[in-house]
């Protein structure tokens, strides 16, 4: 059970974050950025964040969407209409008190409130100023709508993933915006060191376009090294770059992954004797690689995946089950690490979730407040950051909800 204090500990406290994000890039990265303590301010749309009106497989308990809750713990909410001048001042009075500034609207969208980094930069000169897009904040495609999906079909790691002669696949996971958020985490706290050095903020762009390029770092090496296009496999090796043994077996009660272990090594652990001579020591066979993961095949679906890990295992193999979301939950190192967690929310009840992927030893992190209900902390972010009255938070509360 998730310790639910509303205080926060986290090696970030202290920071305060203006959040403008919406969607999973920026709110994925707001949220961890909250978990490690930072005061994350959500500042949303009158009918809030998109994804509260989006969810994975339709999934709303009590209203709530899943999705929403999966990338907004550890925040505030405060509902603002930023074209409004009350609102638009209140935004500003929050941008003033704050650390960082993480926003992922269209490029040009925050100039035109009036709040772009020129603008913040003059009212806050220590502001770490992170704007987030599709492509980038110019060039030939500024005007193309950016997503997931198209970031990853663009940046070429679709044509990696399947079978010879299969059309791309792009991963299941939103790789593109997922992968965005850690880059911008470790940039803004690169830039927070760079202020403590020199005292100035500064802006970053991060993209998702750039995300997925550089995240295939190797890959790409790789061909600016040869020339041509990686060749998938036909039999499935789940990388067009690796040979045999490395991909993911048949057993005879389901699957087994196999890592990159010599050929030969692994030949002699299971009995494939055709393969066991001096010219399979290697454990990225390209030539034939097809025809041995065929081979291989064969031999795993003789016994369970169990039996094959207990032989395996004991002579140094890289093999690993292949986990079900269901089995993952289970699975004993998952449960050791706590990365299955379980939160109160005021709406939807009992949410369980993923835990935290790092580990502090002086600063634990933990959920002090689960994802806000929309315009949740308005009282308190207008009285903390804008110096309201009781009546004055009140009649700002009334004229939001007549809206």
């Amino acid at each position: 059970m998730a310790n639910n204090d509303t205080e926060n500990n986290g090696p970030l406290k202290g920071l305060v974050v203006a959040d403008f994000t919406q969607l999973a890039q920026g709110p994925w990265a707001t949220q961890m950025l909250g978990d490690m303590g930072a005061d994350i301010i959500k500042i949303e749309p009158q009918k809030g964040d998109w994804m509260r009106h989006y969810s994975y497989g339709n999934m709303y308990p009590n209203g709530e969407s899943i999705s929403f809750l999966s990338f907004n713990r550890n925040k505030r909410s405060i509902a603002l209409n930023l074209k409004d001048p009350k609102g638009h001042a209140i935004a500003k009075a929050i941008i003033s008190k704050a650390d960082i500034l993480i926003e992922n609207f269209r490029p040009g969208v925050m100039e035109r409130l009036g709040l772009g980094y020129a603008d913040m930069k003059q009212l806050n000169p220590g502001l770490i100023y992170c704007s987030s897009s599709g492509y980038g904040g110019s060039g030939p495609y500024l005007q193309r709508p950016g997503q997931d999906l198209l970031a990853q079909s663009m940046g070429g790691g679709a044509a990696l993933n399947g079978k010879k002669g299969d059309m791309p696949m792009v991963t299941a996971v939103g790789q593109a915006d997922l992968l965005t958020s850690l880059f911008i985490n470790q940039s803004v706290l690169a830039a927070i060191h760079s202020r403590n050095t020199t005292g100035k903020g500064q802006k970053i762009e991060t993209n998702l376009l750039n995300s997925v390029v550089g995240f295939h770092i190797q890959e790409v090496t790789a061909y600016l090294h040869k020339g041509e296009n990686p060749e998938r496999s036909e039999s499935g090796i789940p990388n067009p770059w690796l040979g045999a043994p490395y991909g993911i077996y048949h057993t005879q009660d389901s699957y087994i992954a196999i890592g990159m272990n010599p050929v030969q090594k692994l030949a002699q652990a299971i009995g494939a004797k055709k393969y066991d001579s001096g010219e399979y020591a290697s454990n990225n066979i390209m030539e034939c690689r097809d025809e041995i993961r065929s081979d291989f095949d064969a031999v795993f679906r003789t016994r369970t995946t169990k039996e094959w890990l207990d032989i395996l295992l004991e002579k140094d193999i890289w093999c690993s089950q292949v986990n079900t979301f269901d089995e993952m939950v289970k699975d004993p190192q998952i449960k050791h690490n706590n990365m299955i967690i379980e939160i109160d929310h005021p709406k939807a009840g009992k949410v369980r979730t993923t835990g935290f992927p790092v580990w502090f030893s002086d600063t634990p992190q933990k959920i002090y407040k689960p994802a806000p209900l929309l315009n949740e902390d308005a009282k308190d972010i207008l009285k903390e950051f804008c110096g309201y009255s009781e009546d004055k938070i009140n009649q700002f509360i009334t004229e939001m909800e007549q809206k």
